[in-house]
């Protein structure tokens, strides 16, 4: 039970997030657009996780390296349990956009 619910936040082994935003990864910020808007990591991609399923023709690639967030680390969680039911393979939680700030193109 605790393991499933690790699996679900993304909590895990960590990862450099450094480095896969250096090798193109990209981030997918799953906040409504409202919240999307009053802040976020420039350079995201805004995508609510309720539309997330309609709308990933933005990801070029399943193996794409990609770091989804959101306000608390929840939303983004959910998203990459779903992403990798989708098949995607290189899905990592970033929890909240503002710890992925200093990422901004």
């Amino acid at each position: 039970m605790i393991q499933a619910f690790k699996n679900l936040l993304g909590i895990g082994p960590k990862v450099n997030m450094d480095e896969l935003v250096a090798n193109g990864a990209i981030i997918i910020d799953v906040r409504s657009r409202g919240e999307y808007a009053g802040g976020h990591v420039k350079g995201s991609i805004n995508i609510p996780l309720d539309q997330l399923s309609g709308d990933l023709k933005k990801v070029k690639s399943k193996d794409q390296a990609i770091i989804t967030c959101c306000a608390s680390g929840m939303r983004s969680g959910s998203a990459k349990s779903f992403l990798k039911g989708q098949g995607y393979t290189n899905v990592h939680n970033g929890g909240s956009w503002m710890n992925l700030r200093k990422y901004s193109k």
